[in-house]
């Protein structure tokens, strides 16, 4: 009885087995049996493709940054109107004869004569040497002295803290109070320069430093320039001194490298990064100078210490030619964007 009751069921198991072996087969060949013919390909493009729904996440992720780009655009559209809307302008006003002083005349277009009338004038070459020297003298100066700076406030020493936040004032301070306070300093009945100066010899005291001798005025104006961007230059060499490891520097003691040896071969090329971000900056603060020549010397005496931004102003607001002082800030920006060029050619890391 159990034998035959065994028998039974593995027929029965054989038989449904069976059975849906062969409803596979069945399935594949039906799957297999259907041929791919053109009817079949044109029924499948006419069909609608069923996407995947987004997942949650990519859905939010696109609405912030819809909403990222609404925030934004206002501002864009400010900066847009404020900055665009006048370069264009200007643009305009350097192929065209626009002076105030003849209101009366057509704004006609001139071409290149805005531009051949301002490298004929002898004022302005001589105020884009003086310029392309200022900028030269206060880069040397202001790197060599900011990043001994920096060197010194890199390393451990009791008061450091209160030493880099102090130097920071003269940079903080705005440009017109600084050089109000020059001024005054340099003043010969009033400044402590001339006081200090003839303690030491008598002739000295009473010399008039501003407005008197060409030199002596742009000696002001260096040394006022000077202190108030060299703290700018010495924090951000001192950024770039705190990202470079002490092992780099325990490796090449460990070779036997002296200090310079450290300092050439393991200091700047490291340095270079923060090196060519201050030249840049210190380099377009220098081209672009006004403030400090417009409150200490006014360009004078006559017009010997004249910048390129101060010769422009005039053409701008004092001759009211906005043809020929368009053409000169034209000449300005592609002289500073050719130097920014330069420095990011010249200092950019080695691959």
């Amino acid at each position: 009885m159990t034998d035959s009751q065994d028998s039974g069921s593995r027929d029965s198991g054989s038989r449904d087995s069976g059975s849906a072996g062969a409803g596979e087969q069945t399935a594949g060949t039906s799957v297999a049996a259907e041929p791919v013919t053109a009817g079949t390909r044109a029924r499948r493009r006419l069909m609608p493709e069923r996407r995947r729904p987004a997942p949650v996440g990519h859905s939010r992720e696109t609405g912030d940054r819809r909403l990222g780009y609404l925030l934004v655009a206002p501002v864009l559209i400010l900066l847009l109107a404020i900055t665009a809307y006048p370069l264009i302008y200007n643009v305009w006003n350097a192929f065209h004869f626009d002076n105030l002083s003849y209101g009366n005349l057509p704004h006609n277009f001139t071409g290149w004569k805005n531009f051949t009338a301002m490298f004929d004038s002898a004022q302005w070459v001589s105020a884009l040497q003086r310029t392309l020297v200022f900028t030269v003298v206060t880069i040397v100066f202001d790197i060599v002295v900011g990043l001994a700076l920096a060197l010194m406030m890199h390393r451990q020493f009791r008061g450091r803290g209160f030493l880099r936040a102090s130097i920071l004032v003269p940079w903080a301070m705005p440009t017109v109070v600084s050089a109000m306070l020059w001024k005054t300093m340099f003043d010969p009945s009033a400044g402590f320069v001339d006081y200090i100066l003839g303690a030491f010899h008598p002739g000295w005291s009473g010399i008039a430093w501003l407005g008197a001798s060409v030199w002596r005025s742009w000696v002001a104006i260096f040394i006022a320039d000077s202190w108030k961007n060299i703290p700018f230059v010495a924090i951000l060499l001192l950024a770039g001194l705190q990202v470079i490891p002490n092992d780099v520097y325990e490796a090449a003691r460990m070779d036997g490298a002296s200090w310079w040896q450290s300092f050439t071969r393991v200091t700047l090329p490291l340095l270079r990064p923060a090196l060519s971000v201050a030249l840049i900056f210190r380099t377009l603060q220098a081209l672009l100078v006004f403030d400090v020549i417009y409150i200490m010397t006014g360009g004078g005496p006559g017009n010997s210490t004249e910048s390129l931004s101060y010769l422009s102003y005039n053409t701008f607001i004092i001759n009211t030619d906005f043809g020929l002082g368009g053409a000169m800030s034209i000449i300005l920006v592609l002289l500073a964007l050719a130097v920014s060029f330069v420095y990011v050619r010249a200092l950019r890391p080695a691959a």
